[in-house]
């Protein structure tokens, strides 16, 4: 029984820390690309975003991380986020209980107030972890998966009108006729009032138009599957994102799906949802994934509709409050 070896993470350890998260979560697999991305990002925000991270060597061999960070999408200056992943052949040996002392102590010294962490529902003891040591459930959030092999476009022909005087457009059609700058504009306009109505266990932070940018340098990114309803007068009303999985071409992932308050019940989400799945076969997409929390009943019923089919839920669960 041994603990192994703690010490910080590195940028040289990417490469290692990405095995381990994808074997602890195969569902939602990361790059090195896209875990340097992310990293970047986190660390050269004008929030002063908070990042630690740890890696666990046993016998030389990578077995375990940990991780306690701040988002820009939720932050408050004492809420964190954290995260213990130890890979299932190296569980009960006392390494994520020896992790979890070092997140406290780390977390502590830093006089944070509140902490989300998570499991999935199919993952008792992951839960019991937390629970013993004092979270409580915040937030379940459902992924949601589309398998396209079984969809039929022709049993939607005609199906998600848009009103008159409502487009279409991918977010590459769009700046090609707007321009980059005024299109990344109304793009941003859009989804900044859709965005503010996502169930979230605490307040959405205000997403900046430069915050927004930096979206399009994420290796995931995928103009043409970034959907949007947009007016004559060029008003982006709604939006709905597909990213691309880098690490498998045949998944394709939804970001936000949202409408202007003013635009709501018109349709708009089912019209640009299906113009997305559209754009998924175009591609040779095999599968949507999409997350929705559980209390998100008017996204759920649209996607239940379609025929997405829910995974077992990721339960948020948090610690103290802010």
């Amino acid at each position: 029984m041994t603990a192994g070896v703690i010490r910080e993470a590195t940028d040289a350890d990417i490469p290692a820390l990405v095995e381990i998260m994808n074997e602890v979560n195969p569902a939602r697999p990361w790059t090195p690309q896209t875990l340097e991305h992310e990293t970047h990002f986190l660390r050269t925000h004008p929030l002063g975003l908070h990042l630690a991270q740890w890696i666990v060597e046993d016998a030389g061999q990578p077995v375990a991380t940990a991780a306690a960070l701040q988002f820009a999408g939720m932050y408050h200056p004492d809420r964190y986020h954290a995260e213990v992943m130890v890979r299932p052949a190296a569980e009960r040996r006392g390494i994520g209980t020896a992790l979890a002392a070092t997140l406290d102590a780390h977390l502590r010294a830093r006089g944070a107030r509140e902490v989300l962490a998570g499991a999935y529902e199919d993952q008792p003891h992951a839960l019991a972890f937390l629970t013993t040591r004092g979270f409580t459930e915040a937030m379940r959030v459902w992924d949601n998966v589309l398998d396209l092999q079984g969809f039929d476009p022709a049993a939607w022909t005609g199906q998600g009108a848009l009103p008159a005087g409502v487009r279409v457009l991918s977010y590459a059609q769009l700046e090609a006729e707007l321009g980059p700058d005024a299109a990344l504009r109304a793009y941003y306009d859009g989804f900044h009032e859709a965005r503010a109505d996502v169930p979230r266990t605490g307040d959405a932070t205000e997403l900046t138009l430069d915050d927004f940018r930096q979206r399009f340098d994420n290796p995931a990114m995928f103009p043409e599957g970034m959907l949007l309803a947009v007016t004559d007068a060029g008003e982006v009303v709604a939006v709905s994102e597909l990213w691309r999985w880098t690490s498998d071409p045949r998944r394709l992932d939804t970001g936000l799906t949202g409408t202007r308050r003013a635009w709501r019940r018109r349709g708009l989400a089912l019209a640009l949802k299906l113009a997305a799945i559209r754009v998924a076969l175009a591609h040779g997409a095999a599968e949507i994934w999409t997350g929705n929390a559980t209390t998100n009943a008017p996204m759920l019923a649209i996607n239940e509709r379609l025929g997405f089919r829910p995974r077992p839920a990721f339960i948020e669960m948090k610690w103290g409050g802010v």
